[in-house]
C-alpha cells in the first residue's frame, strides 16, 4: 500500500489540468492538493493522455508542439506509477463486475491496491468506485 498519497487520478482529471476549457473547480482542487502531496495512477496513464493528444492533433485541434509541452507538463507533477499485480483474469472480472472498460479496470485497481479514492470524472468509474468501497475523492 502507497502511504500518504491523496487520490488515484484517472486521465479525465488530468486532461483538466493541460486545457482550459476541460477544467472545472474538481480539477483545479486535485491539481492544488499536488502541491501537498502525491497522486497514484496505473503505469500505462500517460499513454492514455498521449493518446487523447494524438487524437487532437490529428483533429487539427492541438498542435504537435503544444501536445510534447502537455506531456512535459505532465512528467513534472508528483505522480507516482502503480504496477498492477492484478493478472488479466482478475482484471477482466473487475471489469465486468462493475462494468467497465479494461482501463477503467486499471484506475479501480490501482485504488483497490492503495487504499486510495479515485479522482474521476468518469461516472461509470465513479459509480465503479462507490461500489468497491473506495469511493471517490471530493477535493
Amino acid at each position: 500500500m502507497i502511504a500518504a498519497g491523496v487520490f488515484v487520478v484517472d486521465c479525465s482529471v488530468a486532461i483538466g489540468w493541460l486545457f482550459d476549457e476541460q477544467a472545472d473547480d474538481y480539477t483545479e482542487a486535485a491539481l492544488q492538493a499536488l502541491t501537498l502531496s502525491f497522486a497514484v495512477a496505473p503505469r500505462w496513464w500517460g499513454i492514455e493522455i498521449l493518446n487523447v493528444l494524438l487524437a487532437l492533433e490529428r483533429r487539427g485541434r492541438l498542435t504537435s508542439g503544444k501536445a510534447v509541452e502537455a506531456l512535459r507538463l505532465l512528467l513534472h507533477l508528483p505522480i507516482r506509477l502503480h504496477d498492477s499485480l492484478s493478472s488479466v483474469f482478475e482484471l477482466h472480472a473487475l471489469a465486468n463486475r462493475h462494468t467497465l472498460t479494461s482501463y477503467d479496470a486499471l484506475y479501480l485497481d490501482a485504488a483497490l491496491a492503495t487504499g486510495l479514492p479515485l479522482a474521476t470524472r468518469d461516472k461509470a468509474l465513479q459509480q465503479a468506485a462507490h461500489e468497491s468501497g473506495m469511493g471517490v475523492w471530493m477535493g
